[in-house]
């Protein structure tokens, strides 16, 4: 079974992990970008190396973030000499963004690049950038606009959000292999990841929405996991970006951000009272427990996931 996962995010990791236990190398992920940056003169991708260090069993559980068992030298250092110290890269962590910062220069196409690295951490899965020209998702809040990190990380997700925008993404398409990858699927997830910052900037790159409609019309399922549970968000912002955007902060909210695009839908047995109204938007629905609290609970909920979406009539439990 070939299976796409769209992802961002601790909760794209987490989901990531439960569909790679389940299928292995058969998984695809297409990442989000739109958090990258540059930092230090290094490639940094947040959302890129939250599934790849998860997957490789690498991940700080704690944090939530970053490696296990890190050192802080550098950055301990950096911030003694005055240094930017609100984004924080631990020394194992600095090893990767140098490694693929020298071979971004050294003219590596940077999907390319996450293959070699996902190939030297001893990935199974195919880890998929959602294109290879820089998208960098940017919001509006009172204090104009904010690129991501400085929202998210410098300023604590405090700012309300007004705006939400993708630099660069009228400019950027997607690659031959993400196409290719939808093209193959005989299943395609959207992880349970922030609908608005995680999941629309996948969504919004040329070429990936279109190879979406086209599966689907041939018979591909498209499920997708909320990230909402009893009105709030697991980890992160999405319940007051969803607010202030003017949507619902719930499982419905994620449901109806999704449609037309999603066949099915899953959402917690705490909003089981949301089924039947999430049913009338023309989606199967799935009730479930979808937090994943362990390495258990991922594979479980993605086996789940997987039986539900190949159903041939999806129906609550």
């Amino acid at each position: 079974m070939n299976v796409v996962l769209l992802a961002g995010g601790v909760g794209g990791a987490k989901m990531a992990e439960g569909l790679a236990a389940n299928v292995g190398r058969e998984l695809s992920i297409i990442v989000n970008t739109g958090d990258d940056l540059e930092l230090h003169g290094l490639a940094v991708w947040p959302d890129h190396d939250t599934v790849a260090y998860t997957l490789a069993g690498l991940d700080d559980q704690v944090r939530g973030w970053g490696l296990r068992d890190e050192s802080w030298t550098v950055m301990d250092r950096l911030e003694t000499l005055g240094g930017l110290e609100w984004f924080r890269l631990g020394d194992q962590d600095l090893a990767t963004h140098l490694w693929r910062t020298d071979r971004l220069r050294a003219g590596g196409r940077p999907t390319e690049v996450a293959l070699e690295l996902g190939a030297a951490m001893g990935i199974e899965p195919r880890i998929l950038l959602m294109s290879d020209q820089p998208v960098r998702t940017e919001v509006l809040t009172e204090d104009g606009w904010l690129e991501f990190q400085e929202y998210f990380v410098h300023r604590h997700q405090e700012p309300t959000v007004r705006q939400v925008r993708f630099r660069g993404v009228e400019a950027a398409e997607t690659t031959a292999e993400v196409l290719a990858a939808i093209a193959h699927a005989d299943v395609i997830v959207i992880a349970p990841s922030n609908p608005i910052v995680s999941i629309d900037p996948i969504l919004a790159v040329r070429g990936i929405r279109p190879a979406l409609e086209e599966a689907r019309a041939r018979g591909v399922p498209m499920v997708a996991v909320s990230g909402i549970v009893g009105g709030k968000a697991l980890k992160g912002p999405a319940d007051r970006m969803l607010a202030s955007l003017g949507e619902e902060s719930s499982a419905l909210g994620v449901a109806r951000h999704l449609v037309p695009l999603i066949s099915r839908f899953v959402l917690d047995r705490v909003d089981v009272g949301l089924e039947e109204e999430i049913s009338t938007l023309g989606v199967e629905t799935l009730v479930a427990d979808t937090i994943m609290t362990d390495d258990a609970a991922r594979a479980r909920l993605a086996e789940e996931v997987l039986a539900f979406a190949t159903s041939t009539a999806g129906t609550s439990p």
